[in-house]
Parts: C-alpha cells; sequence; structure tokens
C-alpha cells in the first residue's frame, strides 16, 4: 500500500466549502491511488460547519473530525492537526479553495524526490486588494530582516512537511506559535511551489485586520528580540538630548544668572520623552506576557470531540476504495497513476 498522506484543513465558519473542498481532494486522491487521510479542525465555528463535518466523516472513513472547544486560532489549529495525524507527509491547506488542491500531486513529487518542506508561493490573488498586497509584502521583507529568516511574500501555511518535521513541531511548546516561520528556522531542505490563487469560494475571510496585526507581532516577537535592542538605541539617544538639555540650562543658570526661556518648547520634550518611554515600556511588557504565558504550560488547544472511524471498518472501507480507485486508474495514461506509487 503506498504510504499515508495526512491532509490537514483548520476550518471556522466554513459551512459552504468543506463539502466542495472535501469533493476535489477526492476526486484528486482515489485517482492516483493514494493513501489519504483528510483531518478537518473545527477552531470553534458557530455555524454548520461541525454538523458538515460529522456527515462527511460518516460518508467517507478517510475523513476525520476534530472540534476544539473554542476558538483557539489558526496556528494552533494546524498544530491540533499534526498531533492527530498519521501519515508519513502532511499537507497543510485552507478550505476556502484559494490553495487549489490540484497542486497536491506536485508537493507529493517533491517529498518523493527528497524534499523534507515543499512550501507553495502565491503569486497573486484574484481580487487582492492593493493595500493588502502591499501590507502583506512589507510585513514579510520586515520579518525577514529583522529576524534572519527568509519568508517569501505570499508564503502561506499551504504546503508540505516529512514527518520528521512535523514531529520536531509536536516536540515544542510554544504558546504563540508561528509556522512560516518556524519551519524556514528549522532548516530542512525545502523545495517551493508557485501558484496563482482564485478568489475565495464562499463567504468572507476571517482574517481580520486586527487578527493580522496580532499574527504580525506574534511572528517578529517570536523569533527577534531585535525591537528590544532598538528600545536601547532610542533609550540612548533621547537620553543624550535630555543631558544636553540639562547642561545647556545648567550653563545658562550660571553664567548669565537668567531663566532659560522656552517652557513650552521644554514641556513638549518632555511628553514627547514620556511618550517614546510608554511605548518601550509596552514593547518590553509584550515580551514579558509571553515569557509569563509560557511559563504556565498550559495546552495550545483543547478537543471537545474526535471522529475517527472504527480501525477495522476504516481499514476494510480503505481497502475497498482502493480497489476501486484501481479499476479508475487502469484507463489513465501511466505518468499520472503513478504519482503516488
Amino acid at each position: 500500500m503506498p504510504r499515508l498522506i495526512s491532509i490537514i484543513v483548520p476550518v471556522l465558519n466554513e459551512e459552504k466549502n468543506i463539502a466542495i473542498l472535501c469533493n476535489e481532494l477526492q476526486s484528486i486522491l482515489v485517482t492516483q491511488n493514494a493513501n489519504y487521510e483528510i483531518i478537518i479542525v473545527d477552531d470553534g465555528s458557530v455555524d454548520d460547519t461541525w454538523s458538515n463535518i460529522k456527515q462527511l466523516s460518516i460518508d467517507n472513513p478517510r475523513i476525520q473530525g476534530l472540534k476544539l472547544t473554542r476558538n483557539f486560532g489558526h496556528q494552533n489549529a494546524l498544530i491540533a492537526g499534526f498531533h492527530a495525524a498519521q501519515g508519513q507527509a502532511i499537507i497543510t491547506m485552507d478550505a476556502d479553495l484559494q490553495h487549489p488542491p490540484e497542486l497536491i500531486p506536485t508537493l507529493i513529487n517533491h517529498w518523493k524526490n527528497g524534499y523534507k518542506v515543499v512550501n507553495t508561493t502565491r503569486i497573486s490573488t484574484e481580487n487582492e486588494t492593493l493595500l493588502k498586497r502591499i501590507t502583506s509584502k512589507a510585513f514579510y521583507r520586515i520579518f525577514s530582516w529583522l529576524t534572519g529568516i527568509s519568508i517569501k511574500e505570499g508564503m502561506a501555511d499551504f504546503r508540505l512537511i516529512d514527518v520528521e518535521v512535523a514531529e520536531n513541531i509536536n516536540s515544542m511548546n510554544e504558546p504563540h506559535i508561528f509556522l512560516r516561520g518556524l519551519i524556514q528556522w528549522m532548516g530542512f531542505k525545502t523545495a517551493e511551489v508557485s501558484y496563482y490563487a482564485p478568489k475565495r469560494q464562499n463567504g468572507n475571510s476571517n482574517y481580520t485586520w486586527c487578527r493580522m496585526l496580532q499574527f504580525a507581532i506574534v511572528g517578529i516577537t517570536g523569533f527577534s528580540i531585535f525591537p528590544l535592542r532598538v528600545s536601547i538605541l532610542i533609550g540612548l539617544i533621547t537620553s543624550l538630548f535630555a543631558f544636553v538639555e540639562l547642561g545647556y540650562i545648567l550653563i545658562i543658570a550660571l553664567l548669565y544668572k537668567t531663566a532659560v526661556q522656552g517652557w513650552a518648547s521644554t514641556l513638549g520634550l518632555i511628553s514627547l520623552l514620556f511618550g517614546v518611554l510608554f511605548i518601550l515600556l509596552g514593547m518590553i511588557g509584550e515580551y514579558i506576557g509571553r515569557i509569563f504565558e509560557a511559563t504556565k504550560k498550559r495546552p495550545v488547544y483543547i478537543t471537545e470531540q474526535h471522529l475517527k472511524p472504527n480501525s477495522a471498518l476504516r481499514k476494510d472501507m480503505i481497502e475497498k476504495s482502493l480497489e476501486s480507485s484501481n479499476i479508475i486508474r487502469s484507463g489513465l495514461p501511466h505518468d499520472r497513476s503513478s504519482i503516488f506509487s
């Protein structure tokens, strides 16, 4: 039997998309004689997403449902999927169909050629706004500059990783994880595939500007202490200006016996310095807060339900589906049918 491929799909209010995605995944994988499992992680949906996942799991023994007790975040939902996955290779993708399922054979081919990580890079997205494009490009450049970890523009969480990579991630216990940076930081042999992303199939994106800002903060503070070093530099510069100002006041008072004019500007300078001080204190507090959360060692997610078919029934149904796929595959060109062998 071919090696098992695990596909992890974190979802949040995707009731209209998950059935379409699963159908597309199955139509691609079954004709390739693939041994696969699909793990759909419900990250606190409030619509009928979980009901649809349960029905999909009943209809297909290869589909597992993992329901978290609340919304723990996209990255933690992926971690939950890593813990549940049994495959020798793991593919992560979103449910909105902007990550093309037809790229999966290409990702697996690279993996079979020895690559432990196969990243995808989005060249462009249909109907993407100019502001989104500019802010995304700016973030990846700033992140790469601050951390020394290169992340290309358009790189998201649509990728394949080897089980060895997943095991290393599972061994870590970070309360705020940024997988795009972490996987690059690990340094495994990496390949890259580019694609054009279509517009979102149904619904609206759950990544608001506030969530994206939090995501950016987690990424930068998780891989760089450069902001703290900048705060030291700013503190030294502002202190230098303050000492120069005090020296000037002292000289005027001693030599000319007069009061220094310009109290309004002095008050403005003091306000500026206090503003800078509070910004720096907030920056330091952000790092201290992350240390505090790490020391509590709380789980990054809590599972409410795990829909996993009976192992004997699952094995029997999977073997039958493989036999059916062999019949379908017999009429296909050889180069397509051998992708997963």
